[in-house]
């Protein structure tokens, strides 16, 4: 039986959902989706920018209206922001519509993948592990409603992170 819906790729920022999806999107045919890139371009802005004149209620808003849209749809590679789980509406799309495939590294691990970022309104001013761990922390209640499938990324090569989501997708 051939699977359908979407797959949805959640986690921490710096974590690689973009360039795991990209991966994903190889092997499986399908059309890729960075939610934060299409909100960008809807605007005409970047992200930062977006917070900064609208606010984040504003961009959660934009984001939920997204994933009502790909909600509708399948046979899409989602790579959501960092920040879509936070809503019990986005959690609930996204497990209506597809799986949700938690992307999991060690704070260090994504500390020497932002590091040199200066897109990351988040961790402006507090770009070290410590709080990175914090903000994983946080996070973590709403990772867990989110999930359900879970893949560590720390030494793996995104090919082989998108292989380990495939294996866990064909099997779930």
């Amino acid at each position: 039986m051939e699977k359908t819906g979407n797959i949805y790729l959640i986690g921490f920022m710096g974590v690689g959902k973009s360039t795991v999806s990209m991966q994903l999107r190889e092997l499986l045919g399908w059309e890729e989706i960075d939610t934060d890139q299409a909100l960008a371009l809807k605007m005409g802005m970047g992200i930062p920018n977006i917070f900064e004149k609208y606010g984040e209620n504003y961009f959660r808003d934009l984001e939920t209206g997204l994933l009502k849209e790909l909600a509708g749809q399948e046979g899409r590679v989602v790579s959501c922001g960092g920040g879509m789980i936070l809503r019990e509406e986005n959690r609930s799309l996204m497990k209506q519509s597809g799986t949700v495939v938690l992307l999991r590294a060690r704070p260090d691990t994504i500390y020497e993948h932002v590091k040199y970022g200066k897109d990351r309104p988040l961790l402006n001013g507090n770009m070290n592990v410590e709080y990175i761990g914090k903000l994983l922390q946080e996070r973590e209640p709403y990772y867990a409603l989110a999930k359900d499938v879970e893949v560590t990324v720390d030494g793996l090569t995104p090919r082989q992170v998108a292989r380990q989501i495939m294996e866990a997708w064909k099997q779930g």
